[in-house]
């Protein structure tokens, strides 16, 4: 196979004719509404039923695998910034059939997730407008985000300024709260103590294996930041400053709102998984009208994540069509914005959702599984290339490396480590093993496509 050389690097290189529209503080707020996505609102009840008091400490090993990620894949953003970030950075290190899978793989997964999203917040808007179809809902919540995603890509640091604006405020309240609570300073409430961690593995090593996996994949987002970088006024700086305090965030959303819930919750108390953590710690405090405040910052969680991947998967197309890699039609731009590809993915996030209607038992959980370990994969090829591409910045272009990996290649070979843990771990789960083989299997077909297409090229 032949390996990509300095000779391919012009091949990687932006098109001019995207905007840089996007200012510092859209790619901060970007990086910290990143962190607090869907998730982590919506998805950790069942990690918490399953794990119990022992998910604080599922949350910090993923943690801390997210923090490695991130910072491989800082280092490589701040040193090539591109609108296809990993996609651009295991080509160049690995390949073109490796930029070639991971862009694509990711690309699905994000299409698919604009449609996931546009359901979940349908479900909520249906509940206040009873009687409504959802289909409708997500319709409404499409033509939104096409039309300012289609306008300028402004418009989306706009949205997601105040979209991570509202979260991020959100969530410090509820941790604010909690610990006053847990103080005995809230008025109304005594403090638990530790009444509530005394059982801490209540299902012993399966449950923390099963809260585990469940935290892993909600930290999906956080890649976001190093696409979008390459639209700012200073990709370099915006890369490095968002990386640079994604341990702090991580900490204290992630880890510390975990930490609050299930000291204050019993983590058996069915409300968790029925309405959510973050709802029944609030009804539990008896903050009135918690549940509909907490059911507006899950509906703005959605379609913040909605907006992002409309906007992250058509950048990632149009890097990959950039690198000969794709229909030609997806890199056209205009007014700065490529919008053929946003509409073309807005039009596969809607589709995934009529399948959710059309073909609910088949073609729908097949596409979901198809989806369900991609994430994983593009960590591993962020690792790979970082481990390949730090040499050659160190050898080539030092002045790069203005963000570091830490203890390098020690933690990175600990952070691919780590990905097959949860690899093997997925293997053992039932629920999961489907996933992993059917994203292994998309990722499988991938690869050969693109190493057929690098040996065509490689002919002519």
């Amino acid at each position: 196979m032949p390996s990509p050389t300095r000779s391919d690097t012009p091949r990687l290189a932006e098109n001019p004719a995207l905007s840089h529209g996007l200012k510092q503080r859209h790619l901060s707020m970007i990086a910290l509404g990143g962190v607090i996505g869907a998730g982590l609102f919506v998805g950790s009840g069942a990690g918490i039923a399953a794990a119990g008091p022992s998910i604080v400490i599922a949350y910090a090993l993923s943690g801390l695998l997210v923090m490695l990620v991130m910072r491989m894949l800082g280092e490589m953003s701040a040193a090539y910034p591109s609108s296809g970030s990993f996609s651009a950075h295991a080509e160049r290190a690995i390949g073109p059939w490796a930029g070639f899978a991971a862009g694509w793989a990711f690309w699905v997964l994000l299409c698919t997730a604009v449609g996931l999203e546009g359901i979940g917040a349908a479900k909520i808007a249906q509940g206040w407008v009873p009687g409504s179809p959802q289909w409708l809902w997500v319709a409404l919540f499409m033509v939104v985000f096409l039309g300012t995603n289609l306008a300028a890509v402004k418009n989306f640091g706009e949205f997601e300024f105040w979209f991570a604006a509202l979260k991020v405020g959100a969530i410090s309240l509820f941790l604010v709260l909690g610990v006053l609570a847990l103080t005995g300073v809230l008025p109304g409430t005594d403090s638990p103590g530790t009444a509530h961690l005394t059982q801490f593995l209540p299902h012993g090593g399966q449950g923390l294996v099963i809260g585990l996996l469940a935290s892993v994949f909600a930290y999906g987002g956080l890649e976001t930041v190093t696409i979008a970088a390459a639209e700012s006024e200073d990709p370099v700086r915006g890369v490095a400053r968002a990386v640079k305090t994604a341990m702090w965030r991580i900490a204290v959303f992630y880890i510390g709102s975990m930490a609050v819930v299930v000291a204050l919750v019993p983590w058996n108390d069915p409300e968790v998984v029925a309405r959510g953590p973050y709802v029944a710690t609030l009804d539990h405090l008896g903050i009135p009208g918690a549940g509909q405040l907490m059911n507006i910052v899950v509906f703005v969680a959605l379609l913040s994540a909605m907006n992002a991947n409309i906007y992250g998967s058509s950048r990632i197309a149009y890097s990959l069509v950039q690198r000969g890699q794709g229909p030609k039609v997806l890199a056209k731009v205009s007014g700065g914005v490529p919008r053929i590809g946003v509409a073309t993915s807005c039009l596969v996030g809607f589709v995934c959702v009529l399948l959710s209607y059309w073909r609910p038992n088949d073609v729908f959980p097949w596409l979901l599984n198809m989806i369900g370990a991609v994430i994983l994969v593009v960590w591993i090829f962020i690792a790979v290339s970082q481990l390949l591409l730090r040499r050659r910045i160190e050898r080539e272009a030092p002045e790069k490396l203005v963000v570091k990996m830490w203890a390098f290649p020690y933690l990175t070979w600990v952070a691919l480590a780590g990905m097959a843990a949860v690899f093997v771990l997925m293997a053992r789960q039932p629920d999961t093993r489907v996933q992993l083989y059917s994203s292994g299997a998309m990722t499988l077909v991938l690869a050969a496509a693109g190493y057929a297409w690098q040996r065509v090229r490689a002919k002519r």
